[in-house]
């Protein structure tokens, strides 16, 4: 297994370019997985998305119940927010493809996530607080949005009102 090199920058074509469906779980797709959790605990992060090492398809890996006796690393293939909670909550974020930047995102509160796992089977997770945050942000990286551009779009509102 090996670390992925992670792509950076808020320009970077790959990191600006939708992400594709995956169509098939199949060996290469869980060996490029296991890297990117290698990466991922590696580089300190609490998710990365596909994108974020260089290949536009929708896999994300991320940890929850972080730093609880209960943590742990969930690799969801095709991601898709089915809901949300109306409850929003503000927190400063950070990204790998984007080092040594921090600033506040509105996020939502609760979610409910589908996603298909690596034994190619459907599940469905209720999540809240910093699970929520952390799937909000990777499902964010495969439609080719940065937390900046959240954290631009929280000071438009702010300045308008």
């Amino acid at each position: 297994m090996k670390k992925l090199k992670i792509q950076t920058g808020e320009n970077n074509p790959i990191l600006r370019t939708k992400s594709k469906d995956i169509k098939k779980v199949d060996a290469a797709l869980k060996k490029f997985a296991k890297d990117m959790k290698i990466t991922m605990i590696e580089d300190d992060g609490l998710g990365l998305a596909a994108p974020q090492v260089g290949k536009n398809i929708r896999m994300v890996i991320v940890t929850l119940n972080y730093k609880t006796k209960n943590q742990v690393v969930v690799t969801m293939v095709n991601p898709k927010i089915l809901s949300h909670s109306d409850d929003t909550a503000i927190a400063e974020e950070g990204c790998l493809s984007l080092p040594n930047t921090y600033d506040k995102v509105r996020r939502f509160v609760e979610i409910l996530v589908e996603f298909t796992n690596l034994d190619a089977s459907k599940q469905v997770l209720a999540l809240d607080d910093l699970n929520a945050r952390v799937v909000q942000h990777e499902v964010d990286h495969l439609d080719a949005i940065l937390f900046i551009d959240r954290a631009k779009e929280l000071k438009k509102s702010a300045a308008e009102m």
